[in-house]
């Protein structure tokens, strides 16, 4: 569980007066501006430069990924943007780098771009959403990562409930309904992965929730790539999926007509909705306790590790369980 453990905060000594002293060691000159946006996983902020312009600079967290599977990120970025797939990738210094490095900490410089949530309840928007996600899996699916690792029901299911079992994180009265219960849902994940005997696993953002969407006149574009790894293209669908069952299946028919203008999808996949969104909540529970020791976490998430907060978590889990015995939704294409 190399993602999640960490024995000591990992930021210690990166304070304003060291990111100032970082982006400045890049040849680009602060006027002192600092703006520490949210962000837990690594460390974000905006920065004025002497010249009026803002950017963006991300600070890794130490240990997580190596400088390979970074680059491997960067390069998809890079590679959406210069085949017009409008997303915010890594700034290039003169040599044509773009992870940086200064003292014990890596960074990426990145232009700042506004925008505003998309609005999941127009139809419109759905359908271009599904047209731009299309695009970026078509190229997500030409090669592999090397160094990412891949979303599947170890690395976000079994390895996960293994970490918070054996860290003591769960109370002592709960662990018996909690391990028992991870237990069944990791078996019906796996039922439902079996259910896609030709599953394709591509690049894909990975984390491609509505905080990582930003709408302007000209339509989305994407921000954070730091999750990005292999994974069946659904995992970048299902976010945007919630509400009873007529409107997932209005919302998926609208992503899915725009997404098939572009790739194709394997409706197959269909039975993974429910089990992505297992993955992901066990997924995000190992992830707070991986990073308790860290400050910035007990601060952003004070209502963690408490008897109620574990308790709901299980009902949340037990929910998801019997979603995952539904049919499927049903896709009808328009073509």
């Amino acid at each position: 569980m190399t993602e999640f453990a960490e024995a000591t905060d990992g930021y210690q000594g990166l304070d304003p007066e060291q990111v100032l002293a970082a982006v400045d060691s890049q040849g680009l000159h602060c006027d002192g501006r600092l703006l520490e946006m949210n962000s837990f996983e690594n460390r974000v902020y905006q920065l004025g430069l002497d010249d009026g312009t803002t950017l963006i600079t991300k600070f890794y967290r130490p240990n997580r990924w190596s400088d390979e599977a970074i680059l491997e990120e960067h390069a998809f970025s890079l590679d959406l943007a210069a085949r017009e797939v409008n997303l915010v990738p890594p700034m290039a210094d003169a040599k044509g780098n773009t992870l940086r490095f200064y003292r014990d900490f890596r960074f990426a410089l990145f232009e700042r771009r506004g925008g505003r949530p998309p609005d999941f309840e127009d139809v419109e928007q759905l359908c271009q959403l599904g047209r731009f996600i299309g695009r970026m899996h078509a190229i997500g699916g030409e090669k592999q990562y090397q160094h990412r690792p891949t979303l599947d029901v170890t690395t976000f299911g079994s390895d996960c409930s293994q970490f918070l079992l054996e860290h003591e994180f769960i109370p002592a009265d709960l662990v018996p309904a909690y391990a028992s219960l991870t237990e069944d849902l990791i078996q019906r994940v796996t039922w439902c992965y079996q259910r896609c005997p030709d599953l394709t696993l591509i690049r894909t953002h990975g984390d491609c929730h509505r905080g990582n969407i930003l709408w302007t006149d000209e339509g989305p574009h994407l921000v954070d790539l730091d999750d990005s790894r292999m994974a069946p293209a659904m995992q970048d669908l299902w976010m945007f999926l919630s509400g009873e069952r007529e409107e997932r299946e209005h919302a998926l028919n609208a992503l899915l007509d725009g997404y098939t203008v572009f790739t194709e999808f394997d409706p197959a996949e269909l039975n993974l909705i429910e089990a992505l969104r297992t993955l992901r909540l066990m997924h995000y529970f190992a992830w707070i306790a991986g990073r308790w020791t860290d400050p910035a976490f007990p601060r952003a998430f004070p209502w963690f590790n408490t008897p109620r907060s574990w308790e709901q978590h299980i009902l949340d889990l037990r929910e998801q369980a019997a979603l995952m015995d539904e049919p499927p939704l049903t896709w009808q294409p328009t073509g």
